[in-house]
């Protein structure tokens, strides 16, 4: 399974610019899956209902199924948050994996750079940064800079870069 990280300040537009990547290589025949790190605590539950009864009660998972998807959620409780690689390990294989965010992992990363923003470039301190999708020219840059508004181009690159594109 390839994988390819989609980095950058928060606001820089990385979600977006994913679900525009996602269509673009699914029309080139790849199976697709992505993963998101969030910095703040979340849950895809709501009180009152039994999956959210069941992880109170102390279950360690809980699956919830129905026709068109299910999801397995996975309480840590006294566990610490486990690393990218048994996170990646858990996911069923594709031929690419887009991760948003883990923006400190060692893996392959495309950076979103938007100059309105006013943050400094990652690439500066990543030797894993591999390009930067950027709004504006960047001279000076030691990466390809790709175009953030041509999607295309970027799915271009990553086939390219993850050797995907001679599928």
């Amino acid at each position: 399974m390839k994988v390819m990280g989609i980095v950058g300040w928060s606001g820089s537009g990385k979600t977006s610019l994913l679900v525009e990547l996602l269509p673009i290589l699914r029309e080139q025949g790849l199976t697709v899956s992505t993963m998101k790190h969030a910095h703040h605590p979340f849950d895809l539950d709501r009180p009152g209902k039994d999956s959210y009864r069941h992880r109170e009660a102390g279950a360690s998972e809980v699956m919830v199924a129905a026709a068109s998807r299910w999801v397995l959620m996975h309480e840590y409780r006294e566990e610490a948050e486990p690393s990218i690689e048994a996170l990646i390990a858990r996911m069923t294989p594709v031929d690419l994996l887009l991760i948003e965010g883990f923006k400190t992992h060692a893996h392959p990363k495309l950076e979103i750079h938007r100059e309105s923003e006013g943050k400094p470039l990652l690439c500066a301190e990543d030797p894993d940064i591999v390009a930067v999708a950027s709004d504006t020219l960047l001279p000076g840059l030691k990466v390809p800079r790709l175009d953030l508004n041509d999607p295309k181009a970027i799915a271009g690159f990553i086939l390219a870069h993850t050797g995907l594109g001679g599928r």
